[in-house]
């Protein structure tokens, strides 16, 4: 397969993790970046896959959370890890300047912003909640939340972020009296 192209970006070394997908030139709001492709593949080989590659990493044999599946449909996924997806080095942002879309089965990354030359492009990778603490954030954006997570499951991370911190307080505060 050839590797994908595009002419608006170009890969190199991203501040916020490893390897990302920076602008090459101004990109205006609602063009289609790049496509993200890899392997097509059942929900169940998915599965096994993203369940492969968490066991390899607790191993020691890979780096955990470098899982490449982007949900397609009811039926299939993408599995954007292969040589030839240049998309898949695009990092993810609590303060995106595009998003993916999928149109007649193929997936596009699109700029929802002007996205200045030099700017390093990203998306909200809009995991579930159901793990969010197995995938911190690192974007560095003020508006980050500190995990990868949807943005419609923010409400409810932050309750659950102030009760845990409550809790943490008050056995603090406990432990503290126990010491008076």
């Amino acid at each position: 397969m050839k590797i994908t192209i595009s002419p608006y970006i170009v890969v190199r070394k991203s501040r916020i993790h490893g390897t990302g997908v920076f602008a090459k030139t101004d990109i205006p709001s609602g063009t289609r970046i790049i496509e993200y492709i890899g392997d097509r593949i059942t929900k169940k080989e998915s599965d096994r896959r993203y369940q492969a590659a968490w066991e390899r990493a607790e191993n020691g044999n890979g780096k955990k959370g470098i899982v490449y599946i982007f949900t397609l449909n009811k039926r299939h996924d993408i599995d954007g890890d292969v040589s030839w997806n240049t998309a898949k080095y695009i990092n993810h942002s609590c303060d995106p300047n595009s998003e993916t879309d999928i149109i007649r089965g193929r997936i596009w990354i699109i700029a929802i912003k002007d996205i200045r030359k030099g700017d390093e492009i990203s998306y909200n990778y809009g995991y579930d909640f159901e793990s969010w603490a197995d995938h911190p954030c690192k974007c560095g954006s003020p508006k980050c939340i500190g995990y990868i997570l949807a943005e419609d499951h923010w409400p409810r991370l932050r309750r659950k972020l102030k009760q845990s911190a409550m809790i943490k307080n008050a056995r603090r505060g406990l432990i503290l009296d126990s010491r008076n």
